[in-house]
């Protein structure tokens, strides 16, 4: 039997159910939450159900938004003829902090027989109806076996098209996270990225 009320277990128990947080950190969360004032309290748990209700996935890219299109797919100063292929939205971050100007494309996943995930549960299809006057097609998914695999089958499905087809140069660990990679060594692979056709 726990020595926390129930209420602030659930708390915890919700906490350390996401990624990256483990069960003490969600106590100390939990713990911190009730010191905190009924206003931020009230503020945050709407936050939360503001972001359930009123945030989708672009339908061009597959990136977070708040109406049809993101900010990225519909800034007109953005070169579309360059896609950058990600795995999660939380990875566009990650590569327009780099500077890249160019368009995104979220698969939302890789590759995983294992696993379960083929082909038709990621956005390929989409990604590919997007290829018209596209020049270059970036696979910036990282080095894990499942983003190799998608990789590959990325580059297979690509070839085809007139353009030109690159993936971040090695420098990056193998089977690495790219949300723990640092930003010099991201720039650095994103800058020197290798063509593969």
């Amino acid at each position: 039997m726990s020595a926390l009320p129930k209420t602030l277990e659930k708390i915890i128990d919700s906490l350390s159910s996401l990624p990256g947080i483990g069960r003490k950190t969600a106590q100390r969360l939990g713990m911190y939450m009730m010191k905190m004032d009924d206003d931020f309290i009230s503020e945050f748990a709407s936050a939360l159900v503001d972001m359930k209700d009123n945030i989708y996935s672009c339908s061009k890219c597959n990136n977070f938004c708040e109406s049809d299109i993101c900010n990225i797919c519909s800034d007109p100063n953005r070169n579309m003829n360059m896609i950058c292929v990600v795995e999660n939205p939380s990875d566009i971050i990650l590569f327009d902090n780099t500077g890249f100007n160019g368009s995104f494309h979220v698969l939302g996943g890789l590759l995983s027989p294992l696993d379960g995930i083929s082909p038709e549960d990621l956005s390929i299809d989409s990604l590919i109806s997007r290829l018209d006057g596209v020049e270059e097609v970036i696979i910036a998914i990282g080095t894990s076996v499942e983003a190799e695999t998608t990789s590959l089958y990325l580059v297979n499905l690509l070839k085809s098209h007139n353009m030109k087809i690159s993936r971040l140069s090695q420098g990056l660990p193998v089977g690495g996270q790219l949300e723990y990679i640092d930003q010099a060594t991201l720039e650095k692979s994103f800058t020197e990225r290798v063509a593969i056709n």
